[in-house]
């Protein structure tokens, strides 16, 4: 019969050692500041470049071709049957708003020298609102859209200018998805580069100590 083991002195056993755990990271203050100060840099620039959109109204209303229209006493017909206005008013809104969205997002990046995915998001959501901000303001300031009482006020036979209007609906995006390559580019070729990882011994790809003479 053997007698169960006892410790020396009277000590208690000891417990098995297990290895450390890894300490658990506090989730609770993940990116809290930065990501609310980004947060709110974002929301700012979403808006600033939102309101700027009324100045796309107004030069799409003053550069756009208008569609000149005649009238009789009963209809009202294109005065040039052949004409190309109504592209030409598209064709100037894509322009114009691709123009914008380079320009709003290099003027971001002088602003902040660097990417995030808040930041691309606040471009792609303000360029798009300053878009149709631009379409609403630029058809605003056109001729108005009721034809038959403006041709009835300059009279059969008088020559008048059409309504403005915008009729590929697509091109309410050349604003957003330009700002949003602008600002992937301009991070790639001139934003900070990420620090380079740390490398632990025995690693291949580790810089090597000069040898020794």
């Amino acid at each position: 019969m053997i007698a169960p083991l006892t410790p020396p002195d009277n000590q208690p056993p000891e417990e098995p050692q297990h290895p450390e755990a890894a300490p658990v990271a506090d989730l609770g203050g993940l990116g809290g500041p930065e990501l609310a100060r980004e947060l709110r840099e974002g929301a700012l620039i979403a808006l600033v470049v939102a309101v700027s959109g009324v100045l796309l109204g107004v030069l799409w209303n003053w550069l756009a071709p208008h569609t000149p229209l005649i009238s009789d006493t009963r209809n009202v017909y294109l005065k040039n049957t052949e004409g190309e206005e109504a592209i030409g008013a598209d064709g100037t809104f894509v322009l114009l708003s691709l123009g914008f969205g380079v320009l709003t997002a290099a003027a971001v990046f002088l602003f902040r020298r660097r990417g995030g995915i808040p930041l691309v998001v606040a471009l792609v959501v303000g360029g798009l609102l300053g878009a149709v901000l631009g379409w609403v303001t630029g058809m605003w300031l056109g001729p108005t859209p009721d034809v038959a009482a403006h041709a009835k006020q300059v009279g059969p036979g008088v020559t008048f200018n059409g309504p403005l209007r915008l009729q590929a609906k697509g091109a309410l995006l050349a604003w957003p998805i330009a700002a949003m390559l602008t600002q992937l580019a301009l991070t790639g070729l001139f934003g900070p580069r990420d620090p380079e990882p740390p490398h632990w011994p025995g690693d291949p790809h580790a810089p090597q100590p000069p040898a020794a003479d």
